[in-house]
Formats: structure tokens, sequence, C-alpha cells
């Protein structure tokens, strides 16, 4: 990249803070801060919760990681890694039961009311893993795109990226975060549509649907993955879930489905670049787009260094939100300290200045992005029984413990390496990712039952012997 080029990279990223910080609105009460509402306390509308649920959620590592599979697998990549974007209207009927029969304000006061305080801090935990993943691996896709790991550029352009998107998010906490949301989403889907309109017309519609193959080892073991996490993957990541308690029940139910169903189909048309790398030949990398970029010259480039940039800020803006909430409001509650009134905005402030100091830290340590969705994803597989099958029962703390650690363990096994290779399915590169995640879910399943089926026959024990003594007096 030229100076001349580099200085106009420099000059957009400087345009975008202050344009960002510019037109987000300040918030002037802890509830709009910590959930969105407006300064006379209206909660936000359904179409901007479409958006904010459908940017937030299209990661910038997200749409690299879509794109690197239609280069390596053709439509069945883009297919598998699009399906995860299912989730969201699954997560949102679950939720939506959850607040119409609990009556909860969280997934924390949730899981406090069925599983105990300890199931809840448990959960927070690999919430808090969750979120400060987000912070560095979005700042890192920014950074790729101005210099290589190690160089100043690259450095310097993530921490600038932070500290734009910290400032906005000060500002206004949700309420910020929701509206810069919105312009992110029409940014998005323009740039998106602007790259389509520049790579696609050298293939038809069938040449670039007729890439891969349906064959296990071609790319349906991920797919096959990500059916199987549909399940849990979303409720560890509260940009998600925040948002399922922020307006009525039926208009958050509407907006997960709407927004869900967006997101799968702006995933797989962007893994449409990676396919069309396949069918140029385009060198493979690790960062598809970016070297698709540059075969193409510096206009594709800009265009997906701003999909890049739009997509990353819109994740990390909600990363910051939903820390300074899990910090502020969610965490004292489950202390017991279950006051009506939120925290201040600066106490929120704080934690979303730490995180960012803190959060980008795996940065300069060569941390690999590509990791930290997907072993977090099999991390908490033991999530899917506990919201799944939690109507089966009242109170069994032991439930969410056995399935939760359980799916933790054996995620963690397999990250490094200490699974058996007869647990696989199948001989493509995911054939372990599949064979553990197929049978821990139902390792997982049996252990959220078998408290419940103890408790069942321990009661029906007890009632024979009720009935044997009965029967002894009556002689």
């Amino acid at each position: 990249m030229t100076i001349g080029e580099s200085l106009f990279f420099w000059g957009f990223l400087l345009v975008y803070g202050c344009v960002m910080y510019a037109l987000s609105p300040r918030s002037r009460s802890s509830r709009s801060f910590y959930q969105g509402t407006s300064d006379a306390g209206t909660p936000v509308g359904q179409w901007s919760l479409i958006a904010s649920i459908f940017i937030s959620w299209i990661f910038a590592k997200s749409v690299t990681n879509a794109a690197n599979l239609g280069e390596a697998y053709g439509v069945v990549g883009g297919l598998a890694y699009a399906t995860y974007w299912l989730s969201i209207p699954i997560a949102g009927y679950i939720i939506y039961l959850i607040r119409s029969q609990t009556g909860a304000r969280s997934l924390q006061e949730f899981l406090v009311s069925r599983f105990g305080r300890l199931a809840a801090a448990s959960f927070a935990v690999a919430v808090l893993i969750r979120l400060y993943n987000e912070v560095w691996s979005n700042t890192a896709v920014v950074g790729g795109y101005f210099g290589n790991p190690g160089e100043f550029a690259y450095g310097a352009s993530a921490v600038l990226f932070t500290a734009f998107t910290l400032a906005y998010s000060l500002k206004g906490g949700l309420r910020s975060s929701i509206f810069t949301d919105v312009i992110q989403a029409v940014v998005f889907v323009f740039f998106l549509g602007a790259i389509l309109f520049l790579v696609l017309p050298a293939h038809g519609p069938a040449e670039l649907l007729g890439t891969g193959t349906f064959e296990l080892g071609s790319g349906v073991d991920l797919l096959l993955v990500a059916g199987l996490q549909l399940f849990s993957y979303p409720f560890h990541d509260p940009v998600l879930t925040d948002r399922g308690f922020i307006n009525r029940e039926r208009i958050m139910l509407k907006s997960f489905v709407v927004a869900g169903l967006l997101g799968f189909a702006a995933v797989f048309l962007f893994s449409l670049i990676g396919v069309h790398a396949q069918l140029e030949g385009i060198a493979a990398t690790d960062n598809v787009p970016a070297a698709l970029g540059k075969a193409l010259g510096l206009a594709a480039l800009f265009i997906i260094s701003i999909i890049m940039m739009t997509s990353a800020g819109s994740t990390l803006d909600s990363t910051f939100t939903s820390l300074s909430k899990s910090i502020a409001v969610d965490l004292p509650r489950l202390l017991g300290r279950t006051g009506k009134a939120l925290p201040s905005m600066r106490l929120g402030a704080v934690v979303m200045v730490i995180f960012a100091i803190l959060g980008n830290l795996p940065l300069f340590a060569g941390a690999d992005i590509l990791a930290a969705t997907t072993i977090s994803g099999t991390m908490v597989m033991g999530l899917a029984p506990v919201f799944l099958f939690y109507r089966f029962t009242q109170w069994s703390p032991w439930s969410f413990h056995l399935s939760f650690w359980t799916g933790l363990l054996l995620g963690t096994l397999l990250a490094v390496g200490a699974i058996p290779a007869s647990w696989a399915i199948g001989d493509g590169n995911y054939r372990m990712l599949l064979g553990v995640n197929a049978w821990g879910i139902l390792i997982c399943t049996a252990g959220f039952f078998l408290p419940l089926l103890l408790r069942l026959v321990s009661r029906r024990v007890a009632r024979g012997s009720a009935a044997g003594e009965h029967g002894a007096e009556g002689v």
C-alpha cells in the first residue's frame, strides 16, 4: 500500500470515528444507558431493534470466516456458517417463553430462580469470557486492513478504532449502541451490495451455487456442527440476549425472527465472495476478503474494509454495553442486591474503559482470531439442555451443573487435543468437532435429566415404603 493509499485509509478511520461520535445520542439516565430507552423512558422501536440485532451479530471475524469457508468448500461452507444465524429466532422464542412464564428480567435472574446462584455465577463467567474475546477478535480484524500482526500500523489502527468506539459508547451506553447500529446496518448492506456487484457478474448463479459438494468431508460436517450448536451458542452471548429484555415480548420475538433471517441471508451472500475467490484461483489465505480486495484493486479493498469496520464497530460497542450491564447491573443482582434502582452510569463507564484496555492485550500476544468462536461454541454445548428443558424442573441446581460443566470439560479436552480419535464422525476437517458436539450433547442432556430421574425414583421408593408400613400397621 502506497503512502497516499495508507493516508486515505487512515483518513476514513478518523472520519468514521468522528461521525459516529457526533451522531450518537447522549444518555441522561441510567435506564437509557443500560436499557436503551429514550430519555422519556420509551423502549427502542421494533425496526431499530431488528437492525441492532442484525448488525451486532454480523461480527467482523464472522464474515471473514464465512468468506474463508466459501473459498474452501464453495456454497456448502457459506451455508454451514450462515446456519449459525438461525439460532437467533430460536433464542428469541426461548427468551419469549422465559419472560412470559417466569417474569425474569435477565437470563441470570432466570437461572437463579431455577438452578441457584452458583449456576448463574458459572454462566456469568462464561459470558464474561465470551465478551472479553469479542474485544480483541474484532479489533484485530480491523487492524489487519492497515498492517500485518506485529507492525505498528496494525496495533495503532486497532487501538484507535477501539478508542473511537469506546468514546461514543461512553456517551450513550446501550442507547448509543442501538442508534449507531441502525446506521452501521444501512452502511453494511449498501457496501455488501457494492462488493457483490463488483465480483459476482463474472459468474452466473448456476456456477456459483454449483460449487462444493454436499458430502460429510466437504463442509457438511461443519453444517451439522452448526445445527447442533443452534440451541446453545446464542445463550452465552449477551450482545444478543440483552436485546431480548428491552421491549415487549411479542415485539422482541418478531425482531429476533426477522433479524435472524436477514443475518442468514447476509452472511451467505458474503460467503459468495469466497466462492468467487475460489473460481478465480486467488491464493487462499486466512483472510480471503482482504486477499480478494488487494487482487481487485484499491476500490474493492476500500469497500471490504468499510464492511469490516462497520461490522466490527457494531459488535464492539454492543460488547462494551453488555460488559457494563453484566458487571454493574447483573452482578449485584446475582449477589442478592435486588434493588429496583439501576446503578449510576459512571459505574458502567468505568467497566467499559477497563475492558477496552484489557480486552486488547491478546491482540499484541498473537492470539488466533478464529479460535475465539470455535472453542467457546463447543464449550457451552451444555447450555442447550438447560434452556430447552427447563420446564421439566422447578428447582434442580445439579441439572445445570452436570450439563454445563460436562460441556465445558469436553470443549476443553477438544481444544487441547485430548479427545480419543474414535469420537470422530466422518473424515473431514471438522470430524472431531462434529463428534464431540454430537456425543457431547447427548451426554450433557443425560446429565441434565439424571437428578430429575433420581428424584423421581426416590419418591417412588419412599411411597412404596410408606405404603408397606401402612399395610403392616393394618395387620
